[in-house]
């Protein structure tokens, strides 16, 4: 399926709502138990949705849920639903139609795409997508409705690259340092690795003394942006240790639970000062984005039965010049 697809389709009976009276006998692949025919109003919708700058009314027709969408101008996914889903992009796959305005989109690849009115379009997931110009956008989305512009339900189990770091001898160097000149450098370090989340699109969950917890949609930012993190503290002076794994994690309020962020920080707890620590899991997604890994062996984790695979990711420059993989 392309990224962006469209197909223009002239406004023709029913297209913009008008309604047809229906005869003849009742089809014999009706489903039993429903009614020949069924029809509802977006007036009445069976679920809203709001956020800002726009809302979408759902009805849910048999097995379908249809929603009409009416986005604002100045919306845009990034800044009005990103923060809502906790995703980098739209994971959602749209097919939608355009009754008013006009709608941009970005693929993952960079591609864009401009939607009017009376186009049908189709959007592949991990898209952005805003309102172009002063005119208020009004789509009837087919699909990607369902769960759209919703924040993951307390309890529900998602997939994300998970990335735990720590300053190595914090509590020495505090007391080398002194309260205040450490109150500053702890400040200043936070405020870089706060930078390096944005850069890499991650997300933080929480701060854990003096080191992060963080999520990531690829594993492959995760360890970028742990080198990056290492990188830059040992410029101020510091070391950290960072541990990344890729698994299924539950949402709650403000945390994540599950094996997979204890692994991950187990993972970091087996880091030496200036390692990242990755799991074979999170090295075998990310095998393809030319970095190093160097195998650390296999080790029992407490609280985590079996036997895990570790590596110590390199970047770039490193793995060019002859480190193992």
């Amino acid at each position: 399926m392309p990224a962006i697809g469209r197909a223009q389709r002239p406004a023709g009976p029913g297209v913009a709502g008008r309604s047809h009276r229906l005869t003849g006998p009742r089809s014999a692949a009706t489903l039993p138990g429903m009614s020949g025919i069924v029809s509802k109003s977006f007036e009445q919708p069976d679920d809203k949705i709001t956020f800002d700058h726009g809302y979408t009314n759902v009805l849910h027709v048999g097995s379908l849920a249809v929603g009409r969408e009416v986005l604002e101008p100045g919306w845009r996914w990034s800044k009005h639903v990103k923060p809502i889903a906790d995703t980098d992009r739209c994971e959602f796959h749209h097919v939608g139609y355009m009754l008013t305005g006009r709608l941009g989109f970005e693929s993952r690849d960079g591609e864009t795409r401009e939607v009017t009115l009376g186009e049908v379009y189709e959007v592949a997931p991990g898209h952005d997508a805003w309102v172009i110009g002063d005119e208020q956008v009004i789509i009837i989305e087919f699909q990607g409705v369902l769960g759209w512009a919703k924040a993951p339900e307390p309890g529900e189990r998602v997939l994300t690259s998970i990335l735990f770091t720590d300053i190595v001898g914090s509590t020495a160097t505090a007391e080398r340092l002194g309260d205040k000149p450490w109150k500053q450098l702890l400040s200043t370090h936070h405020e870089a690795v706060r930078g390096l989340l944005d850069l890499h699109r991650g997300h933080e969950v929480k701060t854990t003394g003096d080191g992060f917890l963080a999520t990531f949609d690829a594993p492959a930012r995760a360890i970028t942006c742990a080198l990056a993190i290492s990188e830059t503290s040992r410029a101020l002076g510091i070391e950290v240790r960072a541990g990344v794994h890729t698994g299924e994690v539950e949402v709650s309020a403000d945390d994540l639970r599950g094996l997979a962020v204890h692994l991950a920080a187990r993972i970091m707890d087996a880091a030496r000062p200036g390692e990242v620590l990755v799991s074979a899991t999170s090295r075998e997604l990310a095998s393809g984005a030319g970095m190093g890994f160097v195998d650390r062996g296999s080790r029992e984790f407490k609280g985590i039965s079996g036997q895990r695979q570790i590596y110590q990711a390199l970047p770039r420059v490193a793995a060019a010049v002859g480190s193992p993989a």
